[in-house]
């Protein structure tokens, strides 16, 4: 039997004269994610995209994979081509659905006749469908709330087809409809969650990770670029901008206050990924901050660091407990990794007591003890870029 997969599309079907551009970059995004796993045709209708296998090296359930990662869709099913007639549409139903129908005992059928030149109406092709699966497969009774399996039979233009459901997609919209993002990555839980969040919303993403080496390990910059691979499965090819931190590190530690070292040390972050942005075509900086989760994360802190950054800062965690941000982390598959114990940049150094409420007159009092700008200009000709996905 011939399979396709029906992607649905989420929210950019709502759009407006620019919907085109939304639907382009959708099937782009697509064919360049699925070459690498077969050879598929992808054509979009009806708000739906068909990826149609064209060689037995096509994998299906790779493809399945692939596309459930992919940000615009909201739903992923895997379908049987029947003809446009009633009676190999009930026959396919019963052999395609057969393995899923038999561990079941509840179902119903849904049916959707987007072609409104077929015969039967929707209703009459639900009963036909219905009568012949509860004859084939005796066991099962018809449920019409909550039942376990719901046979979904589509009418299209060309074809019928046949299905057990979709599997959930990534939702939001296409990758790099909305601009590009530069991600502060640090190898926590937190920042890898905010940049899938934001590529959700059709950023594109590039990555800055600070390096303190010998203060942290290679270790601990590889479990960085692990994470930006996975992060690559879901919004596509990531490129992340290493960045030598120690010097700028060991000058804050010697020259400034003990409490105010963590603050003067984001506020050297933002600069710099500011910078990094500016040259890779970003519009905006991306972190992992929540409200209050630590010292550096107070208002009054974030309103020091923010003052060093004319781009603007996008903290879509900010509002949210750790338990939610470990819930997506876990689905986005980045927790097994954030957790591994090498430390960043971030805990080099850490004073016993941070400062919460900083005033800007501090802070810049004790910046002004750093030579800021020769210190910015000799991390950023220490770079070390790394492309993946």
């Amino acid at each position: 039997m011939r399979e396709i997969l029906l992607c649905k599309c989420g929210e950019l079907v709502l759009k407006g004269l620019n919907r085109r551009k939304f639907e382009d970059r959708l099937q782009k995004t697509l064919h360049w994610r699925l070459k690498k796993v077969g050879n598929f045709k992808i054509h979009g209708c009806q708000s739906t995209f068909y990826v149609e296998p064209l060689d037995e090296s096509a994998s299906m359930d790779e493809a399945m994979e692939v596309c459930r990662r992919v940000f615009g869709l909201v739903g992923v099913c895997r379908a049987v081509v029947c003809e446009k007639d009633i009676r190999d549409i009930k026959e396919k139903a019963g052999l395609y659905l057969k393995d899923l129908l038999g561990g079941v005992r509840t179902y119903k059928v849904e049916t959707k006749r987007a072609d409104k030149r077929f015969p039967l109406t929707s209703p009459q092709i639900s009963r036909e469908v219905g009568g012949y699966l509860s004859d084939v497969f005796p066991h099962l009774q018809p449920q019409m709330e909550e039942p376990q399996v719901t046979v979904r039979v589509e009418i299209r233009e060309d074809y019928a087809f046949v299905h057990g459901g979709p599997i959930p997609g990534a939702g939001g919209l296409p990758t790099g409809t909305s601009g590009r993002g530069m991600l502060l990555l640090s190898g926590g839980i937190d920042s890898p969650v905010a940049g899938w969040m934001m590529a959700k919303r059709g950023l594109e993403l590039g990555g800055v990770h600070f390096f303190s080496y010998p203060y942290t390990s290679n270790e601990a910059k590889q479990k960085v670029l692990d994470l930006a691979d996975v992060l690559a499965k879901w919004c596509g090819k990531m490129t992340v901008t290493v960045v030598p931190f120690t010097h700028i590190q060991t000058e804050i530690r010697d020259k400034c206050r003990e409490d105010y070292f963590t603050l003067i040390m984001r506020r050297f972050m933002m600069r710099l990924a500011e910078q990094v942005a500016i040259k890779q075509d970003c519009q905006c900086l991306i972190t992992g901050e929540s409200l209050a989760q630590v010292a550096s994360q107070t208002i009054q802190a974030i309103n020091a660091t923010n003052a060093v950054c004319d781009m603007p800062v996008l903290r879509p965690v900010i509002g949210m407990d750790k338990e939610e941000i470990v819930s997506i982390a876990r689905r986005i598959e980045t927790m097994d990794i954030s957790i591994l114990p090498y430390e960043d940049c971030c805990t080099v150094f850490t004073p016993k007591h941070p400062q919460t409420k900083p005033t800007m007159e501090k802070v810049l009092e004790e910046e002004s003890k750093l030579d800021v700008e020769a210190l910015i200009a000799e991390a950023l000709a220490g770079v070390e870029r790394v492309t993946l996905g």
